[in-house]
């Protein structure tokens, strides 16, 4: 690591020197507009982290879902142990490990100002991008609940008034084909235009179970959308969204690692076999098998499971410019449904077979005014609704393979609660009503210093109603409840400009995660009653900097966080089987520094470097009777390092070459609150190349891309199954290489 960060730190450096050679070459770096602060800005004026990338660098870059934003995005993580809903997000090491479907994440994300409230859609329109932000710290005061790790701003393309359009297919290995296509067309001139857009996804799968023959982890999902623009006079704007999609891929397929030993002095550190006994079986599952290939991406699966989601939604969204002040109303409705069935054990014995099903719908509504009622003060006011209906119903089939062990004939089921030998579930549902009302104001206290406070009131009123069964016949116990949370959330900053090209700034953000119930499967009533409000106090000082005419972009940003009633999602091992719990287990702390650069050398030559520092650690925290204090978070590496190189040339009468390259660097990083060492995946590198080719008039083009150049297996979750002997190890994508073709008109 130390070698390869110097060679980025020395690259930024020659960067930096070559500059001034350069000057008489009158390039720029664009300025890029965000909303991180509910407004259109330019993004060096605003006190707020944010990393803004475009869609067209996310298409250049091979970002092709929410999870691959990680590698662009310094303190952002991401991972799923599903197929296609409940994504993992953390920044800065605020996030949440849970995968129930009432789980909601401490990163919330946003399209097109409305938010995704089901985790089971939060993945379903990541196509045809104008731009994603990522804002980094809570965001408490003009987002809201559920948002103290952050926030990721998706704004999808507008329609306008051209006609017009654009389309690319991608092909690659695995048979891998994504077609995706948009056309714009105005109805009225100046009145009216309409957009509808389009992405169909699907591959062989990257993994081959050894059982059927069959590869698995394949990909086979497409999802639409259809945008109409009414702009009947100049003081009004109406924007109608319709989406919809459907997921039919498989259920991920983790790798089984056997934890335990077949002969006495096996075991290794953290319970771990030790290494070498993989390989001759020496180690294995609570039924005997061991998968000793070593290859990630084959396995021995009983079960090809399917992720099916459906999702269908609408948004409105409304502008009015009233004498002064504009109004603005955001109305969001999705309804999602899910069936996943999956081989949880990762192996051809019956250990563990889970099916999630899943019904949500919401609903939501935000008005919000904007007024600025002198030159030195600009605020924004507004109340905010959401409705969200969950109905749930999902099975664990547990040790079926052992039911021969219990079959008599006064049971000829071979049914064994007490050796939990059964088929279990954890019907419920969740209503859940939440209020907010909030407001920000910027003064301008002098022409350079501008002085902010925001404050947010909120209440969730959450209607909860479980039982635990039992052969979906058998109830062991339900339990109805209800209880409201409250929360007051606010921000005060101030920002100093220093230059025309430079500010500086200082803030203190409250955020806070809504309370809640528990949504697993559990025995016990008591891992029912309602956990609390998790809540932070951020702050941060920054500087946004441009420098040599706008050519050299330099923002740093340093962090403190203090967490109390940290919600915290766990695996552990009781009454010899693994259960999942969610408590307000700890309070945290976390301490960070970041940087982002982007340089322009030359006409036609960009290059970026980015990074994070992170130091974080549990306080107060007892686990089961293990001391927890002083342990890192999970998924929270503590370095995070990005590069990226950008660069087109156009040669008369053949068009235009471009290569773009981006080299990302990861340090160790634990999936458990316990930091085992089995139970992370220490530092790694991964690169991706994008060699292209546009036509003069910019209507063609075509390309050769390869994501993971180096071919690196690395792990990006782990499921710790210990009562089954194993652990379900989840591998990100190896290396992928295919060519593209793209039009527009």
């Amino acid at each position: 690591m130390k070698n390869n960060g110097l060679k980025l730190l020395l690259l930024s450096g020659a960067v930096i020197t070559a500059l001034p050679a350069t000057a008489q070459e009158l390039v720029v770096l664009e300025e890029i507009v965000v909303t991180a602060q509910k407004r259109q800005q330019n993004m060096q004026d605003v006190p707020v982290s944010v990393t803004a990338l475009s869609g067209a660098a996310l298409l250049d870059q091979g970002v092709r879902d929410v999870q691959d934003l990680g590698k662009l995005a310094p303190g952002l993580m991401i991972q799923s142990t599903d197929a296609s809903a409940n994504p993992k997000i953390f920044i800065r090491g605020v996030g949440l490990s849970d995968f129930n479907a009432n789980a909601a994440g401490a990163v919330g994300i946003y399209v097109d100002g409305a938010y995704v409230a089901s985790p089971l859609a939060q993945t379903g329109q990541f196509f045809d991008l104008a731009q994603v932000e990522v804002l980094k710290g809570p965001q408490g005061t003009l987002y809201g609940r559920n948002t103290t790790g952050g926030t990721i701003n998706v704004t999808t393309r507008r329609p306008d008034f051209t006609v017009g359009g654009e389309g690319r297919i991608d092909y690659g290995r695995y048979n891998a084909i994504t077609a995706q296509a948009a056309t714009n067309a105005p109805l009225v001139e100046d009145k009216a235009a309409m957009r509808i857009a389009g992405i169909w996804e699907r591959d062989d799968g990257r993994t081959l179970n050894r059982v059927t023959g069959r590869h698995v982890n394949d990909t086979d999902r497409w999802a639409g959308r259809g945008s109409l623009l009414l702009t009947p006079s100049d003081g009004f704007e109406a924007l109608l969204q319709v989406h919809g999609g459907r997921n039919r891929g498989d259920s991920i397929h983790a790798q089984s690692r056997p934890l335990l030993p077949g002969i006495p002095a096996a075991a290794g550190p953290d319970g771990l076999c030790a290494s070498g006994l993989y390989a001759s079986g020496g180690c294995t599952d609570a039924l005997g098998y061991a998968d000793t290939d070593g290859d990630p991406y084959k396995g021995d699966y009983n079960l090809d499971g399917k992720d099916r989601v459906d999702l269908i939604g609408a948004t409105l969204n409304l502008r009015w410019d009233l004498s002064g002040v504009t109004l603005y109303s955001i109305t969001a409705w999705d309804h999602a449904k899910r069936n996943d069935v999956e081989d949880t054990d990762a192996s051809p014995g019956r250990l563990i077979e889970t099916t999630y099903l899943a019904k949500q719908r919401d609903f939501s509504q935000e008005l919000r005014l904007e007024a600025a009622p002198t030159d030195k003060v600009k605020a924004v006011a507004g109340l905010y609704y959401l409705h969200d209906y969950l109905d749930t119903d999902s099975q664990y089939d547990v040790l079926h393979d052992l039911r021969p062990l219990f079959t008599t004939p006064d049971n000829p089921t071979g049914l064994s609660i007490e050796n939990n030998v059964a088929m279990v579930g954890f019907p419920y549902r969740q209503t859940t009503d939440g209020y907010a009302a909030f407001g920000q104001v910027d003064f301008s206290a002098t022409e350079r210093l501008t002085l902010t406070a925001g404050l947010r009131y909120s209440k969730d009123k959450k209607d909860f109603h479980y039982a635990s069964t039992v052969e979906q016949a058998v109830e062991l116990f339900d339990l109805s409840a209800d209880k409201s949370f409250d929360s007051v959330s606010g921000r005060l900053a101030a920002a100093l400009t220093l230059s025309d090209d430079a500010m500086a700034y200082a803030s203190y953000n409250r955020g806070y995660k809504s309370g809640g119930f528990f949504g697993g499967y559990t025995r016990d009533p008591a891992d029912l009653e309602p956990y609390d409000d998790e809540t932070v106090d951020a702050f941060e000082v920054g500087t946004k900097t441009e420098w040599l005419n706008r050519r050299l972009r330099l923002n740093l940003s340093g962090f403190y966080y203090d967490y109390q009633d940290l919600q915290v999602f766990q695996l552990i091992e009781r009454d010899g089987l693994t259960v999942q719990t969610f408590d307000n287990a700890a309070s945290a702390r976390i301490l960070g520094l970041e940087f982002e650069m982007t340089a322009l050398p030359v006409a036609g030559l960009e290059l970026g470097l980015s990074g994070s520092l992170i130091d974080s650690e549990y306080k107060d925290f007892v686990s089961r009777g293990e001391d927890l204090n002083g342990n890192r978070l999970p998924s929270t590496p503590r370095w995070s390092l990005t590069g990226t190189v950008s660069h087109s040339q156009r040669l008369d009468g053949i068009g235009e070459i471009g290569l773009t390259a981006n080299l990302s660097y990861r340090s160790r990083v634990y999936f458990d609150s316990r930091n085992l060492e089995r139970l992370s995946q220490s530092g790694y590198w991964l690169a991706d190349v994008t060699l292209g080719w546009t036509s003069d008039d910019g209507a063609i083009g075509a390309g050769i891309t390869v994501a993971n150049l180096f071919d690196k297996d690395y792990v990006v979750d782990i499921n710790n199954l210990e009562s089954f002997g194993l652990d379900a190890v989840n591998y990100g994508r190896p290396r992928r290489i295919g060519g593209y073709f793209r039009w527009q008109y």
